[in-house]
């Protein structure tokens, strides 16, 4: 069984698009067994409450340094014994050592074609106010391995996306979310969850 942590600052959508996954047995021999949050009133604990998932709620401002809040971070991951972990609009950025026990084991979905759109600063709405202010034709959605450097991990998979004339950000937004978010992060974590990922590198074999 895949003991999966998600990590979650706001509403939770991808989380529920994972539930859902597990649910109805897309995503295979996996469960959710931890939420931890940074926000004390994100929506996704909400979520986690209602599916009878353990939740935890670490914030920043609780640690002197940021290496001390990845620390507790990890230290609560590790002892629910998690062999995947999750961001599911989880808005901090994760320090080095907190991937000493979790490389290639985090994973999170960006709303954009990683290297476009992405790195410090783009996350949310920006991301989208980005794609329509440079008059892109095409969007879309990546989920990637995360590491250190900001929407730089291998990438696993990508779903392209239309923008449609008269889109604004929120409209946008959200069909990236139904088109592409909600579709490729449960998929990957399926891959996952079968033993079919691989990491050479930069590069992702899927072997199936």
């Amino acid at each position: 069984m895949l003991r999966i942590g998600v990590l979650v600052s706001g509403g939770g959508t991808n989380l529920q698009a994972i539930l859902d996954g597990i649910d109805s047995g897309f995503i295979p021999n996996a469960k959710i067994e931890l939420v931890i949050s940074n926000k004390s009133n994100a929506f996704a604990l909400t979520r986690a409450a209602q599916a009878n998932i353990e939740t935890s709620i670490i914030g920043r401002k609780q640690f002197e340094t940021p290496s001390a809040f990845d620390d507790a971070l990890a230290a609560r991951l590790k002892e629910a014994k998690i062999d995947l972990v999750l961001l599911a609009g989880f808005m901090a950025i994760l320090g080095p050592g907190f991937f000493s026990d979790f490389q290639n084991k985090v994973m999170n979905v960006h709303p954009a074609l990683i290297p476009a759109f992405s790195g410090p600063g783009y996350y949310g709405l920006k991301v989208h106010e980005a794609v329509l202010s440079t008059g892109c034709k095409v969007t879309g959605a990546s989920v990637h391995f995360v590491t250190p450097e900001v929407d730089a991990g291998p990438l696993i998979l990508q779903q392209a996306v239309e923008v449609k004339q008269g889109d604004d950000a929120e409209t946008l937004q959200r069909r990236v979310m139904e088109e592409a978010e909600w579709k490729i992060y449960p998929e990957a974590v399926r891959l996952f969850a079968l033993g079919l990922l691989e990491v050479h590198g930069r590069q992702v074999h899927i072997n199936n």
